[in-house]
């Protein structure tokens, strides 16, 4: 096996801001870089069509390109319906700030899938990602599901339900090993008709943990960020360790990647640690042994 796919980081793991992470992806050696576009001088709200240009030629004059944005808006997801059209809309316009800087992917969380099929939770977010669905699918684009709030059959039964693929994954092996239990190579195949974009992390899980507890849900904590890190750190119920600590199996998780013809970025995500710079340096250099 020899792996040919593109080394990104998401900037915001450095935690020096867009412009100084990008030098900081450079230095690291990642051919691109996924940012954070939800708030701030990153909200699509707040960049005109000029500052979208400069911040486009600025990431070009660092040899880098954007593997993806990331328009995760927390929350209960799209579970919440009286949330929903304000969500959508923001998503979209995600979307067209990711078109302008040069990638056709956003990802994002929706919400944790609910196992009945036939309830208003399940019917809430199955409208909503049908219209981001359609919306991707005309302009050529993909809002990606990160994986790990629900199993990989149980989210491909729901993907499958939608008219097309502009809804499609962003998979993260460490999510599912953290908090569903889930095995990350038999969910590449079972996943392999949606995969456009992967995290690359690894982690460890201690004791068994209701997913509604890390990524919320309606009658409990809405997602957050800081509150998903903190739960890391504690590693009371698991935890998010350096690229071949954990129990990623990456031999077979790259392996099942290569069978099913995925080409796109494998990026780098850390969320937790006091050394992220140098986390991420060797992170860059673990993939890259799979590259010579």
């Amino acid at each position: 096996m020899k792996l040919t796919n593109k080394i990104g980081v998401i900037v915001d793991s450095f935690g020096v801001g867009v412009r100084e992470g990008l030098k900081k992806a450079k230095e690291v050696g990642a051919d691109g870089v996924q940012i954070y576009a939800v708030k701030g001088e990153m909200d699509p709200a707040n960049l005109t069509a000029a500052g979208r240009r400069e911040l486009k030629d600025l990431i070009a004059s660092h040899g880098l390109e954007i593997s993806a944005l990331c328009g995760d808006l927390g929350g209960h997801g799209f579970q919440d319906k009286t949330a929903n059209p304000d969500k959508v809309e923001k998503s979209k316009r995600i979307l067209d700030l990711a078109l302008d800087l040069g990638t056709n992917i956003v990802t994002t969380h929706i919400g944790i899938v609910p196992e009945d099929e036939n309830g208003e939770i399940y019917h809430s977010m199955q409208t909503a990602c049908e219209e981001l669905s359609q919306y991707a699918h005309n302009a050529g684009a993909y809002f990606a599901i990160e994986t790990g709030p629900e199993r990989a059959l149980h989210l491909k039964r729901f993907l499958d339900s939608l008219s097309t693929n502009g809804v499609s994954v962003n998979f993260d092996p460490a999510n599912m090993v953290m908090v569903t239990g889930d095995d990350p190579v038999a969910g590449v195949y079972a996943l392999k008709d949606y995969i456009v974009h992967t995290h690359v992390k690894d982690g460890i899980r201690y004791r068994e943990v209701d997913p509604r507890e890390v990524y919320g849900a309606l009658g409990f904590e809405p997602m957050d960020h800081g509150k998903i890190s903190q739960m890391v750190s504690s590693g009371e119920m698991f935890a998010e360790v350096p690229l071949g600590e954990g129990k990623v199996d990456f031999d077979r998780y790259f392996a099942a990647l290569q069978d099913i013809g995925y080409a796109g970025y494998l990026t780098i995500e850390r969320e937790v640690g006091d050394q992220p710079e140098i986390d991420i340096r060797k992170a860059v250099e673990f993939i890259r042994r799979y590259k010579a």
